[in-house]
């Protein structure tokens, strides 16, 4: 089967510094690749190529079997790519329709069609379980899992094919990380959108992922599936695995 996005020798250098070095992998619709690693793993810059922040300086991204290249953020979400950051970049003083349609509102002649957008949000909201009883009600009053769940939602509806999501449980408490692991799972079970789910939760990545991918200082440190992947491999990779034996040897010595 075709992957949705694959990654072929990616590489990102910033004068002398090496961001990323021969990044390879793929994401498949109907399924979840968890993208794991610690901060510094170059987990923020891959993000960023692969949603048209910056131009890889080698390697080729290829969507549905056909490579691409974005100057913009625009072009990426023009060819597909959905990305959720960790801010969500909401307003917080606006209703959830507005949040939703941020950017792109409907008009009706020289005003804001408030009842179809409010309408859609709500409809779209539902297909990921959650009832928005009135999305004129201010963004703020939702929980921070809904909120989550109203971003996804909207990458979505604008035509995602690719939906990134960048540390989604994270400054979460625990109910609203089990909120957002359920959307993430309707998500997967439409089987029409490959899902990159970035992440340095070990456990979050082993409840919901179908591939996971290893990141360490701006290289692959690892490539698997469930069944290559079992939770003692995850956390010796998580962990730092070789650099780990390295220095449990230096420490014998």
């Amino acid at each position: 089967m075709t992957p949705t996005i694959q990654l072929n020798g990616v590489s990102k250098f910033f004068g002398n510094i090496i961001a990323l070095k021969d990044i390879s992998f793929e994401a498949h619709k109907g399924e979840v690749t968890a993208l794991l690693g610690d901060n510094g793993a170059g987990k923020s810059t891959l993000i960023k190529c692969l949603s048209g922040v910056h131009a890889p300086d080698e390697g080729e991204i290829i969507i549905e079997g056909k490579p691409v290249k974005f100057s913009s953020p625009r072009q990426a979400a023009a060819a597909g790519i959905g990305t959720v950051y960790q801010d969500l970049a909401l307003q917080p003083l606006m209703s959830v329709s507005r949040n939703f349609f941020l950017g792109r509102e409907i008009n009706k002649r020289l005003f804001l069609d408030l009842d179809k957008m409010s309408e859609i949000t709500r409809r779209e909201m539902a297909k990921l379980g959650i009832d928005v009883a009135d999305p004129n009600q201010p963004i703020g009053t939702l929980s921070g899992g809904q909120r989550q769940t109203l971003a996804i939602s909207r990458a979505i509806y604008f035509g995602a094919k690719v939906l990134i999501l960048d540390e989604p449980t994270s400054a979460l408490g625990q109910k609203q990380q089990l909120e957002v692991l359920r959307t993430i799972n309707e998500v997967r079970n439409r089987k029409d959108i490959a899902i990159i789910f970035i992440t340095h939760n070990d456990l979050h990545a082993r409840l919901i992922g179908d591939r996971f991918t290893f990141l360490n200082r701006g290289r692959i440190l690892a490539n698997g599936n469930r069944e290559a992947i079992d939770n003692d491999n995850l956390r010796s990779l998580m962990a730092g695995g070789a650099e780990l034996a390295e220095l449990e040897a230096e420490l014998k010595n």
